[in-house]
């Protein structure tokens, strides 16, 4: 979909459609069908296009056309052309939607988590669709602004947080909803991650960089310092600069259903215990952040205790069920929900015998049509995402919070209105970063 005259119309056909109640993809209802007309397809760009960024750019290839594709690596840009021959390519992502604006409608997102913010407000800005890998930001400040921008701009918008599309997360936060559990007192999430380098200081030899690398549009944002393998490829995830370590890798997953079903936004207080952060340059080796969030109208205060590294909750939590290693376990004054899953894609009400006569509650929540999907119908004019970013944005910031309390050694009382830890001013620098010249948000 090139923006013309019969593009617009479309888009403006299709968001009138939407608008008046009569688009929805949930089964067995009216849908909103993504078009097969060469005319009318939707025109994306990927911006990171190996790893979880090659099967983003598959996915936005399935519904739409795959336009242009950019990669600060040469060689992971060149072995993705191959599939997409007509895409044009780019290492830059500013120079892209500056060529290319008007051709393109939406923008994939896949890179290191540093450069997800300042990618998708250009694009934003322009007036383009936005699906952005998880975490959705590096910062609770980022996460902030996109969801702002989204509002303002009017465009769709989708996390990539693919669990959320699960029939089996929806139908979890159903029963939570319901209140099976009676009253929840606490939640605990866990993941095997880190599976990559942390809790180790800055390499001292300087590498050189490899011919095609183009290691200062890889820094973007970030304070400039020399190459090394250490970080590129994949094992950024766990440098303060680049990444959000364990919990903004996987938090974002395993405690979805959860924050979906009882929003668990805005806690009052975040504290860390965890192996050490070794020269403020990588995230501990493990950790245990507990946070704790105030009651509402609808239910009471709950705890929530995140845990990586190889640190699990207790066998006692799971009534004899094994405890994997990825979970989460939401319990309650009637009884237990628990998720052996990265995903939270299936779930057990415990104990067991207590609910074998349980009744489900009636579907609520429509079920998807395929995670990408959901966003390409939303671009189309079809309802929003359900990872949306006025949903995926507090998801993202709440558990962001955590990685500022790994970085200050005491409880942080965090005031979300003012947007700001009310007992330690130190740690409101860690909500923010100060960009390096010719990048911006």
């Amino acid at each position: 979909m090139s923006l013309n005259s019969s593009r617009r119309d479309f888009l403006k056909t299709s968001a009138a459609t939407a608008a008046v109640g009569t688009a929805f993809w949930v089964a067995n209802e009216p849908k909103v069908a993504l078009s097969q007309n060469p005319m009318e397809k939707l025109n994306f760009a990927c911006i990171g296009v190996e790893g979880k960024g090659s099967s983003d750019t598959d996915s936005a290839a399935r519904d739409g056309v795959v336009v242009a594709l950019c990669d600060i690596d040469e060689s992971r840009l060149d072995k993705k052309s191959r599939r997409y021959p007509d895409a044009k390519k780019f290492v830059d992502y500013r120079q892209m939607l500056d060529e290319m604006g008007d051709k393109i409608d939406a923008v994939t997102v896949s890179t290191p988590d540093h450069t997800h913010a300042p990618a998708a407000a250009m694009a934003i800005r322009k007036g383009k669709h936005a699906f952005v890998q998880k975490p959705l930001t590096w910062s609770v400040h980022e996460a902030r602004m996109l969801r702002q921008l989204a509002n303002e701009h009017g465009v769709a918008t989708q996390m990539g947080n693919q669990g959320t599309a699960e029939n089996g997360l929806r139908e979890a936060v159903e029963v939570l909803r319901d209140g099976a559990l009676g009253n929840v007192t606490e939640v605990h999430v866990w993941t095997n991650r880190p599976v990559w380098p942390q809790g180790e200081g800055r390499p001292t030899k300087e590498e050189e960089i490899p011919v095609g690398l183009h290691w200062d549009l890889f820094l973007g944002p970030a304070p400039y310092r020399p190459y090394s393998s250490v970080y590129h490829p994949f094992k950024w995830r766990g440098w303060l600069d680049f990444g959000t370590g364990a919990l903004g890798d996987m938090a974002c997953h395993t405690a979805n259903t959860v924050v979906m079903a009882l929003d668990l936004f805005d806690p009052v207080s975040v504290v860390a215990e965890h192996t050490g952060i070794v020269e403020n340059e990588t995230f501990p080796k493990s950790s245990t952040i507990t946070f704790q969030f105030p009651g509402t109208e609808k239910r009471g205060p709950i705890k929530m205790v995140w845990y990586d590294g190889g640190r699990r909750p207790s066998v006692e939590l799971t009534q004899g069920e094994n405890v994997p290693s990825s979970g989460s376990l939401v319990v309650g004054e009637k009884g237990t929900l628990f998720s052996p899953n990265d995903y939270g894609a299936s779930y057990v009400l415990l104990p067991r015998e207590n609910f074998k006569d349980y009744k489900k509650p009636e579907q609520s929540l429509p079920r998807s049509p395929g995670h990408f999907t959901e966003f390409a119908l939303a671009c189309a004019g079809g309802p929003p995402a359900m990872s949306n970013f006025n949903y995926a944005s507090r998801l993202t910031e709440t558990i962001l919070l955590g990685n500022a309390a790994l970085r200050v050694d005491k409880k942080l009382e965090w005031n979300a209105e003012k947007g700001e830890f009310t007992n330690a001013p130190e740690a409101n620098q860690f909500l923010h970063r100060d960009y390096r010249e010719g990048w911006t948000l």
